[in-house]
């Protein structure tokens, strides 16, 4: 044992990451505490065997458990659930929302003025509206509040008051400064900001090179900050056999698995079938060194290196403010490409022409999974909404109309001449 961390020390490798999944061994499962702890908010206590998550909260009636041990039964019982949907949501999800509920609790009595901390169950509209209130004179971004009353709505559901929690602009917030947009509304690519992409990757790696190497996999293989950062260039190249996808989806013979920093913890496999791709991934084992060892450098721990790409971004002036464009820029640049080769046409953030049905959402769906999104209609974040390509795309194929010209014509562009889909 001693042998084996001495030789994890000589190649550089971190503790934390030393035991990474692999796609392609078999792991044993670690056994689990007997104990029920905040660090499992998802797990249910033995004695709840058999019992519905109300059989559980009638045992602890308002009044009788301390507010805080109320909590933590409702994050041991919901906190593992989308509010939305039938299915789980990240380590990250739960960690920042029961952070978020804790704090939310010891603010009420803390900070809002209230004389008890009240029972989750009791919490009511006069309680948000005055942290709400709190929040804004903290000037808070309007964001961030939203993000707390999605929370809220969370815990609104699971005590039976799904209507609890109202609309931002209830509470007096700007509907421009938090509505959150599902498509781009404008092109945030390095080129469409007129940056030489090749040549300033080629500045970034020599300034740098394990953010040039990451740089270099993100213009490769869209992948994200946190993803590229996280990769084992060696370790992560796998058979198309490895993957375990129908032989009908096979694209190449080697595939880049990707796991490690992926949101939500989805593992993906994009396919190594371009030039670019493989030498962007020579150059990662080079920077990477050993057989096993991540792209980042070793001496920092994740966070510092996290935290240095974005310290190299801002050196070489990626922002919106300097050029017009930021790294994760440099991701949409990809997905752009991607629909460009497999329609023809530009995406919509650029103008282009609407392609034919089953070729955009081919296209959608070739995004959705390089991207490791699980909706086709997530590939709308990097090229823009389909809808908007509408009647430009009838002009182009239909022919103009009378009031109505092709694209660049004068009829196009007055909004009044455009027939509506």
């Amino acid at each position: 044992m001693a042998r084996a961390r001495d030789a994890g020390r000589t190649t550089g490798e971190r503790p934390m990451n030393a035991h990474a999944p692999s796609p392609t061994r078999n792991r044993r499962r670690p056994a689990r505490p007997k104990n029920t702890s905040r660090r499992h908010p998802g797990r249910r206590h033995r004695d709840w065997s058999g019992l519905s998550a109300a059989d559980v909260l009638a045992r602890h009636p308002p009044g009788s458990t301390p507010p805080e041990e109320v909590l933590e039964i409702l994050l041991k019982l919901f906190n593992e659930q989308h509010t939305a949907m039938l299915k789980s949501v990240s380590h990250k999800t739960r960690h920042d929302r029961a952070v978020f509920l804790r704090r939310f609790l010891r603010d009420l009595q803390a900070k809002a003025g209230f004389p008890t901390m009240p029972d989750p169950r009791n919490i009511g509209g006069r309680h948000i509206q005055a942290m709400v209130s709190l929040w804004r004179q903290d000037r808070l971004a309007a964001a961030t509040i939203q993000t707390y009353l999605s929370f809220l709505r969370g815990l609104a559901q699971w005590i039976g008051k799904p209507g609890l929690v109202r609309k931002p602009d209830a509470y007096g917030l700007d509907v421009t400064e938090y509505q959150r947009h599902e498509v781009a509304q404008r092109d945030r690519t390095w080129s469409g900001a007129g940056i030489d992409i090749e040549a300033l990757i080629a500045q970034v790696c020599a300034y740098d090179r394990h953010v040039g190497a990451a740089l270099r996999l993100i213009r490769a293989f869209g992948l994200r900050r946190k993803e590229a950062v996280m990769m084992r260039p060696h370790a992560c190249v796998v058979p198309f056999s490895a993957t375990r996808l129908p032989p009908e989806r096979q694209k190449a013979e080697s595939y880049l698995w990707v796991c490690q920093g992926s949101k939500g913890g989805r593992p993906r496999f994009v396919a190594i079938a371009t030039a670019q791709q493989r030498q962007a991934l020579a150059y990662a084992k080079s920077v990477a060194g050993a057989a096993d060892a991540h792209l980042s450098n070793p001496s920092r721990d994740l966070k510092q290196n996290l935290n240095h790409f974005s310290y190299v971004m801002r050196r070489f002036g990626l922002s919106l403010k300097e050029r017009g464009a930021t790294g994760h820029g440099l991701r949409h640049e990809v997905f752009v490409e991607v629909w460009v080769n497999g329609t023809g046409t530009q995406p919509p953030v650029r103008g282009g022409t609407l392609p034919p049905k089953d070729v955009r959402e081919a296209a959608q769906q070739d995004i959705a999974e390089m991207a490791g999104h699980a909706r086709n209609r997530a590939a709308g974040a990097y090229i823009g909404s389909v809808r908007a390509l509408r009647p430009t795309a009838r002009a182009t194929v239909d022919g103009p109309s009378r009031g109505q010209g092709t694209a660049g014509d004068e009829g196009a562009a007055n909004p009044s001449a455009v027939r509506q889909p």
